[in-house]
């Protein structure tokens, strides 16, 4: 079985998969590990992969490198199941390129637009032959509104849930409302251009920013959470010789 590890900015994300089927996932604040001994204990692990965006803490260092089975640490050097034609493979986030293989082994043979809503928002394009181009990366839901409260002298930290109004009739109305539509009417532009280039264009969208499409747009994509670790174990078993 693999052991699956997503380290981002705010949080952890470990899978256990079987195979292709994923069994269990858990999620830890910052570089937490303390699943780990659980898992052990629970899951015959006989290999892993970590991917990572942040600068590892000696603690959560050690934790991996106590495990008693190998680890695949994924880098711009890692071989691929798809073409990366990025000019600097060593700039290239992690979760970005697992994010576009997860996306290309659901649905090989397509052009694809991967949209990751979690503390950016990326966009990530791979075509029909399996080559990934890039992306485009931009503020994420939480930073846009933390930036509007810590970038003015007056505008109030607005949360997320709360009353929606197509224009806002007050301070935090017009916040929220500006920062969702905001965020789903560039995602939507996105899809938009893309698909006049790629009318077949496949959308898939992901993250963990707790931002969602309505119904309407829900229809022309693929929402799939945990598009970033199934893709971290396609690029495992293709290390492994497994697919």
């Amino acid at each position: 079985m693999n052991l699956i590890i997503d380290i981002g900015n705010t949080a952890t994300k470990v899978a256990v998969f079987d195979g292709d089927e994923m069994r269990e996932t858990l999620t830890e604040n910052g570089q937490a590990l303390e699943c780990l001994p659980s898992l052990r204990a629970r899951y015959p692990l006989t290999c892993g992969i970590v991917a990572t965006v942040v600068d590892l803490r000696e603690r959560t260092l050690s934790d991996l490198e106590a495990l008693p089975f190998p680890l695949l640490w994924l880098s711009g050097r890692t071989p691929l199941p798809i073409t990366n034609l990025y000019e600097t493979p060593g700039t290239l986030g992690m979760d970005r390129l697992a994010a576009a293989v997860g996306a290309y082994a659901h649905s090989p043979g397509h052009d694809i637009l991967v949209v990751d809503a979690g503390t950016c928002v990326t966009y990530e394009f791979v075509d029909a032959q399996g080559q990934y181009h890039g992306g485009n990366i931009s503020p994420g839901m939480q930073m846009r509104f933390k930036a509007l409260n810590a970038y003015t002298g007056r505008l109030p930290m607005v949360e997320a849930e709360g009353r929606r109004l197509p224009m806002g009739r007050d301070t935090e109305t017009a916040i929220r409302e500006g920062v969702l539509k905001g965020m789903e009417y560039e995602i939507m532009g996105y899809i938009t251009s893309m698909k006049h280039k790629y009318p077949q264009l496949l959308t898939f969208l992901t993250g963990g920013d707790g931002f969602s499409f309505d119904s309407s747009v829900k229809s022309i994509i693929f929402a799939d959470r945990y598009l970033v670790l199934k893709g971290l174990n396609r690029i495992l078993n293709y290390n492994n010789g497994r697919i």
